[in-house]
This record gives C-alpha cells, sequence and structure tokens, in this order.
C-alpha cells in the first residue's frame, strides 16, 4: 500500500535574494494562497490559546467565501487549548497532517496521528492538547451550525486512510473521494473529504454549483480550472471559491494529487 503523504508547511522567512513574483491572487470567484507566502511573518495568535500559532487561510469576508473559516494550526510540545471554539453555535473538524494531537470532545480522547480527523458539533465541550515531543500542524475548520429539527450531530473521530475511498462514476477509480463525515446523515452540515487523482486523471466538465469550497493540497500538483483561469497549484496551495464558481483539473503527476475538501451544504435558499 502506497504511503499516505500529508504536506506540512515549513514555515520561516525567504532570503532576501528571492525573487517576490508568486501565485498569490485573489478574484471576485476565487482565491488562491500558494504555499510560498505562508510565512512566519504572517502567522496570527488566538486567544485561549498557548504554544499556538495560526496562518488563516479563510474567513468569512464581503466578496470572498462566506459559510466557513478554516485555519493551519501549529501547535509546540504542550500547546493547546482547553477552549478552542469560543462561538456556541460554530462546529469544528480538525485533521492532523504532522505530529500528533490528543483530542477530547465530551469527554472522549483520542490522540490522532496523520491522517487523524475529529468532529466537535457546536455547542460541546472540546480541547486540544500537544502531548508529544515535536511540533504538530493540523487544519481546523469552523462553520456556523445551522441546525434541523429532529437530527442531532455527533462527535466523529477516525483517520482517513481507514476510510473507504468512493471512485467517481466512470473514471476506473482514478478519481476518488474519501468522505470524512456522513453525507447521508442531513445532521451534518458541512461535507469535509480528501479528493484523490492519479497523474493524468481529471475533473472532465466545469463543476458550477451553489456549495462554496475550500481546498488545501495535501500532495502532488495539477493544473486547476477557475472561473475561466487555469491556475497551476501544488501541495501546501490553498483555494477558496465562492459559491457556483466554475472548477475542474488535471492531475500533473507524477505521484498522485490529493487535496483537502470543504463543502458547505444548503439548508435552505435566502431570498
Amino acid at each position: 500500500m502506497t504511503q499516505a503523504h500529508y504536506y506540512s508547511n515549513p514555515a520561516g522567512l525567504p532570503p532576501q535574494t528571492d525573487l517576490l513574483t508568486d501565485r498569490a491572487i485573489v478574484t471576485e470567484a476565487y482565491t488562491v494562497i500558494p504555499r510560498g507566502v505562508l510565512r512566519d511573518i504572517v502567522t496570527s495568535v488566538l486567544p485561549d490559546w498557548t504554544g499556538t500559532r495560526a496562518w488563516i487561510l479563510n474567513r468569512p469576508v464581503a466578496g470572498g467565501a462566506t459559510t466557513f473559516a478554516q485555519y493551519l494550526m501549529e501547535l509546540e510540545p504542550e500547546g493547546g487549548s482547553g477552549r478552542p471554539e469560543p462561538q456556541h453555535t460554530v462546529e469544528g473538524f480538525v485533521l492532523v497532517v504532522t505530529g500528533e494531537l490528543t483530542v477530547t470532545i465530551e469527554g472522549e480522547t483520542h490522540v490522532l496521528a496523520p491522517g487523524g480527523f475529529a468532529y466537535a458539533p457546536a455547542g460541546t465541550s472540546w480541547h486540544v492538547r500537544n502531548a508529544g515531543a515535536g511540533p504538530v500542524q493540523f487544519h481546523w475548520i469552523r462553520k456556523a451550525y445551522e441546525p434541523l429539527e429532529g437530527y442531532v450531530a455527533r462527535p466523529v473521530f477516525g483517520n482517513e486512510q481507514d476510510v473507504e475511498p468512493v471512485a467517481m462514476p466512470d473514471t476506473g477509480n482514478r478519481w476518488r473521494t474519501t468522505r470524512m463525515l456522513p453525507v447521508d446523515d442531513l445532521a451534518y452540515d458541512m461535507h469535509v473529504n480528501i479528493v484523490t487523482f492519479e497523474p493524468g486523471a481529471s475533473i472532465p466538465f466545469a463543476e458550477t454549483h451553489v456549495m462554496e469550497h475550500g481546498l488545501y493540497v495535501l500532495e502532488g500538483k495539477a493544473v486547476y480550472r477557475l472561473n475561466g483561469d487555469w491556475v497551476e497549484v501544488q501541495e501546501g496551495d490553498f483555494m477558496s471559491l465562492r459559491a457556483f464558481c466554475p472548477q475542474a483539473c488535471y492531475a500533473g503527476g507524477p505521484s498522485n494529487f490529493r487535496y483537502l475538501l470543504y463543502k458547505d451544504v444548503n439548508r435552505q435558499i435566502v431570498l
């Protein structure tokens, strides 16, 4: 079995001899934040966290994707938070990319290795800690929960390597999706998946639909079609897409192209 790969940000600062040209772009339809701009100087400090720094990849802002926030978190040994979520109405999802993260939700504790994930429903008591000897990096996705009468979201723990991927139709399993939250349970109002393309595989049409997206490339490279533009992306890059932004891609190889994908689930249409 091929070992799963999860890109982790080396941070630091580039030398003064480097050119400043990069692929970072913000448009009305999408944003691309390449890994080269995720440096020490753009980190944030969050309240109620110790030994922690965060790269803010997305937050709800006018003209951007408005349904979610996504952070790349780095914890030093003994770093963490006993109260990571300050808003009672916000749910959270974490995916570990390097190190080991101890996560407790409503008294249930799991130590998450790379590929490990946890979902904390809105209003639950949860905390995180780096009990190891080295740093931990993980993604933290936050969303204001939209409750639905008769449905209750429960905590979820797992590792994406233990989840059987689902092949997309008519692709010979060369494009597949690992779904980490139940997609057939209306208690969950967001989907968080890992999408895998083998070298040369593609999304063969311009997807255009109501869901907003957050995509962080975990492995490989591709050329991505975003609202009529072809954009080269590689592991460590982040893309946020507004609703109805057309998207497609070709995986460039030589390794698989994999990304962490957030999608919102629309409960209602507000006019």
